[in-house]
């Protein structure tokens, strides 16, 4: 049984920062790409940023590119997104999940053992 938990979320103003973290319960997935997903109300899942098994890659939709980045450090076994210059629009509950195919796809179907969610909720 796996089980993926993002902690991290928060109440912020426009502008602030706050940095998500998602670490495995039960086992390990240093040796998988993550990625990074949000829905606001009424939205459809939305890709935001993925991170290959060794850190060395990573992909982010245009939406956050230049204000988001994702890391990981395999040692502790956590995945990071720290989130910079936020803005209403950031508001959803953000998910990270296990890469199926070794890929940074941006297709939530390519994802799995999908974690509960955090809240981010970003003031004007």
């Amino acid at each position: 049984q796996v089980q993926l938990v993002e902690s991290g979320g928060g109440l912020v103003q426009a502008g602030g920062s706050l940095r998500l973290s998602c670490v495995a319960s039960g086992r390990t997935f240093s040796s998988y790409a993550m990625g990074w997903f949000r829905q606001a109300p009424g939205k459809e899942r939305e890709f935001v940023a993925a991170i290959s098994r060794s850190g060395g890659s990573t992909n982010y939709a245009d939406s956050v590119k230049g204000r988001f980045i994702t890391s990981r450090d395999s040692a502790k076994n956590v995945v990071y997104l720290q989130m910079n210059s936020l803005k209403p629009e950031d508001t959803a509950v953000y998910y990270c999940a296990i890469e199926r195919f070794g890929g940074l796809g941006i297709r939530s179907e390519e994802y799995t053992y999908w974690g509960q969610g955090t809240q981010v909720t970003v003031s004007s």
